[in-house]
């Protein structure tokens, strides 16, 4: 079936524009950003088939290379695609810009749109001032965490630099599973230590799972 052979009232655009964006479903939104299909499948049944075949998760995730081997899809829309997916992972991160960091669930939420989709362990600090604000995040090290890689003059080298209040460090999990390891928890010692030292405190360690996170400092008692 083609677009035009939908009755007029039934098209995404004219959906919108009687009952507002948000009456659509994932497949129509995805057929409104993509416009067109192709001569053998209209854009609604081609959206209906990524989001059936790959989920909405695995489709944010694929790459151009990959998204380009999908019958039908060619290099215009693998990057409306891409776009689609990078435009709102930076929506994410902008809602947490000058907000101050008061529980380990925003530090969860402030990472999870940076460090997600990362398939090797990413260790991050995040630079606060006096008010909990992050005055910078960076990545210090890529790769399995342990405690003899990570030296607290790299970490706090850069918190000196930005006269930062304090840090918070995060790491992500990507086996999805965010249950500290013995090396978590000796580099989480081993960096407050150092912080206490230095005058720059470590507030937490937030480990970063796929649906969950875990919180060195909510769970201090443990």
């Amino acid at each position: 079936m083609r677009i035009k052979d939908i009755s007029e009232e039934n098209r995404p655009r004219e959906r919108i524009r009687k009952d507002g964006v948000s009456v659509l479903s994932n497949s129509e939104l995805l057929a409104v950003i993509l416009q067109k299909g192709t001569r053998q499948e209209n854009v609604i049944d081609m959206s209906n088939r990524l989001i059936s075949k790959f989920g909405i998760e695995k489709l944010s995730k694929c790459s151009l290379s990959e998204l380009t081997s999908i019958n039908g899809i060619g290099e215009a829309k693998a990057t409306q695609i891409l776009a689609l997916f990078e435009f709102n992972k930076r929506f994410t991160i902008s809602k947490t810009n000058g907000v101050s960091i008061k529980s380990a669930k925003q530090v969860y939420e402030y990472s999870f749109p940076k460090l997600a989709d990362e398939d090797k362990e990413n260790f991050m600090i995040l630079h606060l001032d006096s008010k909990n604000k992050v005055i910078k995040d960076e990545v210090v090290s890529i790769g399995t965490l342990n405690s003899s890689l990570i030296h607290p003059r790299e970490i706090f080298k850069s918190a000196i630099k930005e006269s930062a209040n304090s840090v918070i460090v995060v790491h992500n999990h990507p086996s999805g599973d965010p249950e500290p390891s013995s090396e978590d928890k000796a580099v989480t010692k081993k960096l407050m230590d150092a912080g206490e030292l230095l005058g720059i405190k470590v507030l937490d360690h937030v480990i970063v799972g796929k649906n969950g996170f875990y919180s060195f400092n909510d769970n201090r008692s443990n």
